[in-house]
């Protein structure tokens, strides 16, 4: 990525991963922790095994993956890692639900309208992004894994 500023390119990725992680705190705040207008751990959980035959672990996983992976990606620690999970989960999400609906989003929030899946196209771009290039300098990954001077 240093074909640009190596400064500029490390700031593009913190603001890649706050936004993303961001994000997918408040999806994962909805979904585990029943806030923002969400239902909840159990009843997500109950609603992706009756509605979407998603498997019980698996439903747990994508709840965590959402919330504790947004936490990850805000503080770039285990970046990749949990790009990886949010961008699989958006994957899932985009096969079971939205591909039936086309690409738009339902901007005019029409009842008898569901949401394309323009925006979980976008959240895995961005995830794939992170997995291929890493979190940046700006991150814990990146100051857990600099290498240390010699003695």
């Amino acid at each position: 990525m240093n074909n640009g500023s190596p400064k500029l390119d490390n700031l593009a990725l913190l603001i890649l991963r706050w936004v993303l992680g961001a994000v997918f705190i408040m999806h994962g705040s909805q979904k585990m922790l029943g806030v923002f207008g969400g239902h909840g751990l159990m009843a997500t959980v109950q609603n992706f095994q009756t509605n979407l035959g998603i498997p019980l672990p698996l439903a747990y996983a994508a709840v965590f993956t959402e919330f504790f992976g947004g936490i990850a990606l805000v503080l770039g620690l285990a970046t990749r890692i949990a790009a990886f999970g949010i961008g699989s989960t958006m994957g899932v999400a985009m096969w079971k639900v939205h591909l039936t609906h086309g690409f738009f989003m339902n901007w005019a929030c029409d009842p008898d309208k569901k949401h394309g899946f323009e925006f979980n196209l976008t959240l895995l771009a961005i995830a794939l992004a992170l997995v291929l290039t890493g979190p940046g300098n700006y991150s814990l990954d990146r100051n857990i894994t600099k290498p240390k001077p010699r003695l």
